[in-house]
C-alpha cells in the first residue's frame, strides 16, 4: 500500500469511532496551541519591551551612586548610602571630558504631595536640568520645558506627565495654573506627551521641576553632608549607540579619579539600556521556552492517549489484521497502516492545536497590552512535535498488530 492509501484507510478509520478519536486529539489540541500561543506570546512580550527600552532612548547610560542593579536603575533606587553629587555630573559634562558623551542631565527625585484646588495626589519629583528632556526623548503635548535661565534662577516652574494633568485638571487646561508641591505653589508650563501604561520609566506620573528649584523645595534632604547637591542618578546620552561602550569607560574613569575609587571598590554604578535590553532577551527567552516545555507535557499526555487509543483498535480489529495477512498482506504493510493512523490522528490535533494557539494570540492582541508575534517557526515546531508525538507513540500498537499471527489473528473473536 502506498503513502495515500495508508492515509485514506487511516481516516476511514478514525472516521468509525469519531467521538474517540476526538477525545484522543484532545491531549494534542491543549499541549500544541498552548506552545504555539506561549511562544507567540513570549516573543511579542520581548518586542514591546525592547520597543519600550528604544523609546526610552537606545543611547541613554545610567550612573548610580553605590551598587546597584537594574531594577534599581528602573526605580532610581540604590543599594548602598553612597550618593552622587551635581559636581559628579558636571564633571562629566564639561567639554573634552567625555568625548563620546552627548548630553549630561542629572536627577534628584523625591517624593511629594501634589495639590490644586480640591485635587491631590502623591508622587514624584525630579528635579534636572533641561537637556533632561532630550537625552529622555521627552516630547511635549502642551507647553515647553523649563530653560537654563529657569535653571539659573531656580523659578518654581513644573513640567507635567498626562496622568497628572487628568487627575488634577480634568479637562481644564492646565498651563499657566498653579500647583502647590508639599504646600510650595508651582506653575504648570508644560504638559508631557502620553506614554501609556506599563511603559518603562512612564512619564505619564511625572512631575519635572528645575534642579535649583528642587534643593530649595527639599532643603536638607537634597543637600550631602558636605554641602553639595545631591543626585539621584545621572543621565547620559552617548553620542552614537556604538560609542556606549567607550563613554561608560570614559566616564567610569572620570568618577574613579574625582572619588578617589579603584578598580575593585567603586562606590558608584554606570549602566546603559543595553545592558537591560540583554537582560531582557534573556530572561524572556529563558522564560518563553521554559513555559512552552510546561506545555510539551500536556502532548506527552496526548501521545500516551493515541497509544491507548490504538492498542484498543489493534485488539478491536484483530481479525481484520488477520484477514488481511491471509490475503498477502506483509507484516511492513500492517505496520505502516495502524502508524500511519496514529499520525494523522496527531497531526489532526496538532492542526486544530495551532488554529487554538493563533487563537489566543489574537485575543491577546485584542486586548490591547502588546503585539503577540505568531512566527512561522512555532508553527514548524508544533508541526514537528505532533508528528513525532505520533510516531512515537504509534510504534508499539503497529508492531504490536504487525506481529500477530494471521491464524490466531483469524480465531480471535
Amino acid at each position: 500500500m502506498n503513502l495515500l492509501q495508508n492515509i485514506h484507510v487511516a481516516l476511514h478509520a478514525l472516521s468509525a469511532n469519531k467521538l474517540r478519536a476526538s477525545l484522543t486529539m484532545l491531549g494534542i489540541i491543549i499541549g500544541v496551541g498552548a506552545v504555539v500561543a506561549l511562544l507567540s506570546i513570549g516573543q511579542g512580550a520581548q518586542a514591546a519591551i525592547l520597543g519600550q527600552i528604544e523609546g526610552i532612548g537606545s543611547n541613554l547610560i545610567f550612573v548610580m551612586p553605590g551598587t546597584v542593579n537594574m531594577g534599581a536603575a528602573l526605580g532610581g533606587g540604590s543599594t548602598a548610602s553612597e550618593v552622587l553629587t551635581l559636581e559628579d555630573a558636571m564633571t562629566i559634562a564639561r567639554q573634552g571630558n567625555c568625548p563620546d558623551c552627548s548630553a549630561v542631565a542629572p536627577q534628584y527625585d523625591h517624593g511629594a504631595e501634589i495639590v490644586y484646588h480640591n485635587a491631590s495626589m502623591y508622587t514624584t519629583v525630579t528635579g534636572t536640568t533641561p537637556e533632561y528632556q532630550y537625552v529622555r526623548n521627552f516630547g511635549m503635548h502642551l507647553g515647553q520645558f523649563f530653560s537654563d535661565q529657569d535653571l539659573g534662577v531656580a523659578a518654581r516652574v513644573a513640567v507635567i506627565g498626562a496622568d497628572v494633568a487628568d487627575e488634577l485638571f480634568g479637562p481644564e487646561d492646565p498651563l499657566g495654573k498653579i500647583v502647590r508641591i508639599n504646600r510650595v505653589p508651582f506653575r504648570v508650563i508644560g504638559v508631557l506627551s502620553r506614554e501609556g501604561s506599563g511603559a518603562l520609566l512612564s512619564r505619564d506620573r511625572a512631575v519635572v521641576v528645575p534642579l535649583s528649584a528642587a534643593g530649595r523645595l527639599f532643603g536638607r534632604d537634597s543637600i550631602s553632608g558636605e554641602g553639595s547637591q545631591i543626585v539621584t542618578r545621572i543621565n547620559v546620552s552617548a553620542t552614537d549607540a556604538s560609542r556606549i561602550e567607550s563613554a561608560i569607560a570614559q566616564i567610569t574613569e572620570l568618577l574613579r579619579q574625582r572619588r578617589g575609587a579603584s578598580a575593585d571598590h567603586e562606590d558608584f554604578s554606570v549602566t546603559s539600556l543595553k545592558d537591560l535590553a540583554d537582560v531582557t532577551t534573556s530572561v524572556t527567552r529563558v522564560l518563553t521556552v521554559f513555559l512552552a516545555a510546561i506545555a510539551a507535557i500536556s502532548l506527552v499526555v496526548g501521545g500516551i492517549g493515541i497509544m491507548n487509543t490504538m492498542l484498543v483498535s489493534v485488539m478491536e480489529r484483530t481479525r481484520e489484521i488477520g484477514l488481511r495477512k491471509a490475503v498477502g498482506a506483509r507484516r511492513n504493510d500492517i505496520l505502516m497502516q495502524f502508524l500511519s493512523e496514529a499520525v494523522v490522528l496527531s497531526l489532526a490535533g496538532g492542526a486544530v492545536g495551532i488554529l487554538v494557539g493563533m487563537g489566543i494570540s489574537g485575543l491577546v492582541n485584542l486586548s490591547g497590552a502588546f503585539v503577540a508575534r505568531l512566527s512561522l517557526q512555532s508553527i514548524v515546531l508544533a508541526t514537528g512535535f505532533s508528528i513525532a508525538v505520533g510516531v512515537f507513540f504509534g510504534i508499539y500498537p503497529a508492531r504490536r498488530a504487525a506481529r500477530l499471527n494471521p491464524i490466531e489473528a483469524l480465531r480471535y473473536e
